[in-house]
């Protein structure tokens, strides 16, 4: 007897601060017997196999006890409804950080600037700071407050330290020491010396401590990547409502009341509303939404066809044979959201250094305390010391260090045509060591093109266009439309202009009766093909071309081959994506033919072809499990889900918005080159944080020993915070000037 099988479901995860709250929820859940789960910080989803027995909501408890908020996913009539406009967790950090900005400027100045401290200037300070310090801050004294009760500290725990202890003492010094006494300057002395501390202020340090860590995480909040977009624009590819032939008549209703079995019409340009077999009629349907591929696929009685995909050619009835979640599109959207959430969580930066850090400096705090108690310094001397480990190793230009060199990296980013997305995505650039490269509008421009006339004996190869041109300017199919554009606007009439369907175009021109189309449509009028053109269709099919014949008079006169055509840029690209170390691997549902010529034509020995959109995901994933670190780009709705299972996802801003939300970096220009520009750049980026990280910590670490003997002065110690902060900030505006 077989075991049921394990159940599957994803929870909504909310109350994360950083991804050491993921590391937590996952360590929780997975201890619970029977339960794997991976938790990702970027999508704040919990992916989750449970035993059938167990209730879905006792792993909402789980979540809850850790500290978290959790939510079952909605339940399909759940999901009928019209959906409620989506929370912006940036919204409350934008509001907070303006607040306290608009608070901070005046406390910071009246503390730096001695002029302006008028008389009982300190009790202005404190109520501009106290809202900063109580509202502003609460965030990361949540967050403390929850590390607290599960025995774990990261750097929302040093932040709500620093800050609480800088207003505290503060607060201290303001009624019970001499800092309150009318007249109090506060001024700014070289020498540094053993003090009580109670004449002096630190709520400059205190409010903007928090003012500059809300503005890193408001820009984190609003760059993080949501995974519940691209979801939302893959869906909303399909048709929204449909034609459909019921009791003798034709009706309009919405897709969602769609019955498998029902039969609807699809006129030309119109979407096609869900997976089906057609019944009556014949046309191309151009599927380059969902296969990337620019060649539309010719279909007839008997053959299936995809919901979402064109109708570019002839009038079809369809028969439904799959609605709603088992459709195709449906499946796709499952694919990305799968590869989004089994990502690893990125675990970042600044929480990595707070998981030894912090634990250490408070450890030193307490212990200077009790250092100074049992020299019998006295608890006021004692208090200030440990106080003053606490305020000088609260990183002030840590809140600066990302979001910075994030917007100034960004920004140069967006003057290349590059736009990252978040900060988590940088250390994927680093260990790189494969790039995937879509073949269609990615390398090559997928729009198709006349790359080659070759012209029978005694014909002209200019005039056998010019007349194929004007019978195919009639047509609307992609091939047509490629050949009448090489053909130009100045075009001889036809008469008597015929479609045939699958086959191609017939018609009158210059008194001749004209054929343009494949090499059955020949044979169907007993049209002899002549060795010569017989080759040069063998050659253009071995390059993956399509070959179209022109006839007239009873004899194929000339051969036009058509093509996706490869991008001026995209051989220069190649080049450079191997000097950045990187393996490019070209991959592309178009068979191998085609697939081998474009490698070629670019330089890259490594080809994937003839693959689904399925196919895709399993190849980067059957890469990764090689032991390569894989970036993909890509431009297709059929290249998400590959784009979000990447270690590096870059998308092209050409392509659709799906492939755009589901990727890391955006590619703003059509153009591959972009692609080396972003991952050098991304790199520099990387490189840049951790430098700022480095001395962020490094200001701060090197003054705590000063601050455990008692000997800082609290002016150098924000003068330290200061230079810090302006190093961090410099260092990131050397960005600019990345080419």
């Amino acid at each position: 007897m077989t075991a049921p099988a394990q159940q599957r479901l994803e929870l909504a995860i909310g109350g994360m601060t950083c991804a050491s709250c993921a590391a937590r929820i996952e360590r929780k859940l997975n201890k619970v017997e029977g339960v794997s789960a991976t938790v990702n910080y970027a999508t704040e989803k919990a992916a989750v196999v449970f035993p059938p027995t167990m209730p879905p909501i006792d792993l909402v408890k789980v979540v809850e006890a850790a500290g978290y908020t959790a939510e079952l996913p909605p339940s399909p009539e759940d999901e009928s409804e019209p959906a409620q406009a989506e929370h912006d967790p940036a919204a409350s950090l934008r509001q907070r950080l303006v607040v306290s900005a608009v608070l901070t400027v005046p406390v910071i100045a009246l503390a730096m600037v001695s002029p302006l401290q008028f008389t009982n200037w300190q009790w202005l300070s404190l109520a501009l700071a106290a809202p900063v310090v109580v509202w502003g801050a609460l965030p990361f004294h949540k967050a403390a407050f929850t590390n607290l009760r599960h025995g774990t500290a990261t750097m929302d725990t040093l932040i709500s330290l620093g800050v609480a202890a800088a207003f505290g003492w503060s607060l201290y010094a303001l009624f019970f020491g001499t800092a309150g006494t009318p007249g109090m300057r506060d001024g700014f002395r070289l020498t540094i010396e053993r003090m009580a501390g109670d004449s002096t202020l630190y709520l400059e340090v205190a409010a903007g401590v928090t003012t500059f860590i809300l503005a890193g995480r408001y820009f984190e909040a609003r760059a993080k990547r949501r995974a519940g977009a691209a979801l939302r624009a893959l869906l909303d590819l399909g048709a929204k409502d449909v034609a459909v032939r019921r009791d003798g008549r034709e009706q309009r209703i919405p897709v969602a009341q769609l019955v498998v079995g029902d039969e609807f019409v699809v006129r030309p340009g119109e979407k096609i509303a869900t997976d089906g077999v057609v019944v009556e009629g014949s046309s191309a349907v151009d599927e380059a939404m969902l296969t990337g591929e620019s060649v539309p696929v010719e279909v007839g009685v008997g053959d299936a066809v995809v919901g979402a995909t064109v109708n570019a050619g002839g009038r079809l009835v369809v028969r439904a044979t799959r609605i709603g979640a088992d459709t195709q599109l449906a499946q796709m959207a499952r694919l990305v959201e799968e590869a989004q959430t089994g990502k690893a969580p990125v675990q970042r930066l600044a929480d990595r250094i707070s998981a030894v850090f912090v634990p250490i400096v408070i450890a030193l705090s307490v212990g200077t305390f009790a250092f100074w108690m049992g020299a019998g310094s006295g608890a006021t001397a004692a208090f200030t010391a440990a106080v003053a480990v606490l305020i000088i190793a609260c990183p002030c230009a840590l809140g600066l260090a990302t979001p910075t060199a994030l917007l100034v990296g960004s920004g140069r980013g967006a003057q290349l045509g590059v736009l990252i997305k978040g900060p988590e995505v940088l250390e994927s650039t680093r260990q790189v060591d494969t790039i995937v490269l879509d073949k269609t509008g990615t390398v090559t421009t997928g729009k198709m093109s006349l790359v080659d006339t070759r012209a029978g004996v005694g014909v002209d190869p200019d005039e056998a266009l010019r007349i194929a041109g004007a019978l195919e300017h009639a047509s609307e199919h992609p091939i047509a439309k490629a050949v009448s554009a090489a053909a130009g606007e100045d075009l001889p009439d036809v008469t008597d202009f015929r479609n045939i369907e699958g086959l191609g175009v017939q018609g009158v021109v210059d008194g001749r009766t004209v054929l343009v189309g494949r090499a059955s449509l020949l044979a169907d009028r007993g049209i002899a093909i002549d060795e010569e053109l017989a080759h040069a269709k063998a050659i253009a099919e071995d390059k993956g071309h399509t070959a179209v014949f022109v006839a007239w008079d009873g004899h194929a006169r000339a051969l036009l081959s058509v093509a996706d055509t490869v991008k001026p840029t995209s051989a220069e690209a190649v080049r450079g994506l191997r000097a950045l170390g990187l393996r490019p691997v070209l991959l592309t549902g178009d068979n191998e033919a085609a697939a081998r010529s474009v490698a070629a034509e670019v330089g890259i020995d490594e080809v994937i072809a003839e693959v689904l959109p399925k196919d895709k995901v399993d190849v980067v994933a059957r890469l990764q499990a090689e032991g390569r670190v894989v970036a993909m780009v890509g431009d297709g709705v059929n290249d998400a889900a590959a784009l979000a299972k990447a270690d590096l996802g870059l998308a092209m801003g050409t392509g659709t918005d799906v492939a755009i939300e589901a990727s890391d970096l955006t590619l703003v220009r059509g153009d591959l080159r972009a692609a080396v520009d972003a991952i050098r750049l991304s790199r520099r980026t990387l490189g840049t944080i951790k430098g700022n990280l480095f001395w962020a910590f490094a200001y701060n670490v090197a003054a705590l020993p000063l601050a455990a003997m008692g000997l800082l002065n609290p002016m150098l110690a924000g003068a330290a915070m200061a230079v810090s902060s302006v190093f961090v900030v410099s260092n990131s505006l050397r960005l600019r000037r990345f080419a």
